[in-house]
């Protein structure tokens, strides 16, 4: 069985049809998520890159407790962004400059104005950035980015700029929180060539390492992994994953680092 991940390209009307290295967008299409599909050994978390060349909706995702509560299962929805490319003056919309209650956010998904509301961070390449569930976001246009993301597909739009789209007000504006983002806890800048611990759980584990990882790292993957080089190749058994594509190891001992490499790990915390 191959290591690496199937790969799925997805045309957005928002998408680029120019991607940055090592991607390249077929004739006439707009590429928007380049998505990797969860294997069978490790299906909790799914990996893709985004490119925008226009600002994505509005939205909140729900937690694990709200979705069971629902009847939909374990079905939450928590993300976190590294920015790997972005023009002059792109920006991420995540929570609000002031509080905001549910009656006021309603009403400014309806008139628009919860754009204007939002906080939006300018962003270069190495900003990162953990989304809670039940956090108000947008991406904005002229962003590339690595989203590692539990693998839920549910996503309640609260504004989408006059596409002919679908709101999701009632189910959406309930798990909203009307707050500041939290930059402080959330963001943080990473070094392109340094080792890193990214995400330290509860629901996953995210890990920038450069050349080999230390014993420290090495602890956090007990078993199964995804594996993402960003730069230089990696192997995983007999398959060489090159930058651009995301690889399933069965264990650490089974990928074969490049000295001067850089690659992201991930895996699912235990529930």
């Amino acid at each position: 069985m191959t290591a690496a991940l199937a790969i799925r390209e997805v045309e957005k009307p928002w998408g680029k049809d120019v991607l940055p290295a090592p991607f390249v967008a077929p004739e006439g299409e707009r590429i928007g998520e380049v998505w990797f599909e969860p294997p069978a050994g490790l299906p909790d978390l799914l990996v893709k890159y985004i490119f925008t060349s226009e600002k994505l909706s509005v939205q909140v995702h729900p937690t694990d407790a709200q979705t069971i509560a629902k009847g939909l299962g374990k079905q939450g929805k928590e993300e976190c962004w590294l920015i790997v490319a972005a023009e002059p003056g792109a920006t991420l919309g995540i929570g609000f400059d002031a509080p905001i209650s549910q009656e006021d956010m309603r009403a400014a998904s309806l008139d628009g104005s919860i754009e204007r509301l939002m906080t939006w961070h300018e962003v270069q390449p190495g900003d990162f950035f953990y989304i809670p569930a039940n956090t108000v976001h947008a991406i904005g246009e002229g962003v590339s980015l690595i989203e590692v993301q539990q693998n839920s597909d549910i996503t309640y739009r609260l504004y989408d700029y006059g596409r002919p789209r679908e709101l999701h007000l009632d189910d959406g504006i309930a798990v909203s929180k009307g707050e500041a983002y939290d930059l402080a806890r959330w963001h943080k800048r990473v070094s392109p060539h340094e080792t890193q611990v990214l995400v330290d759980g509860p629901l996953f584990l995210l890990d920038q390492v450069a050349g080999q990882p230390t014993p420290d790292i090495a602890a956090r993957y007990p078993g199964a992994l995804l594996v993402i080089p960003r730069e230089e190749s990696v192997k995983i058994g007999d398959d060489l994953i090159a930058p651009g594509g995301c690889g399933l190891a069965s264990s650490l001992a089974e990928v074969a680092f490049a000295d001067n490499g850089v690659c992201l790990l991930a895996r699912a915390c235990e529930a």
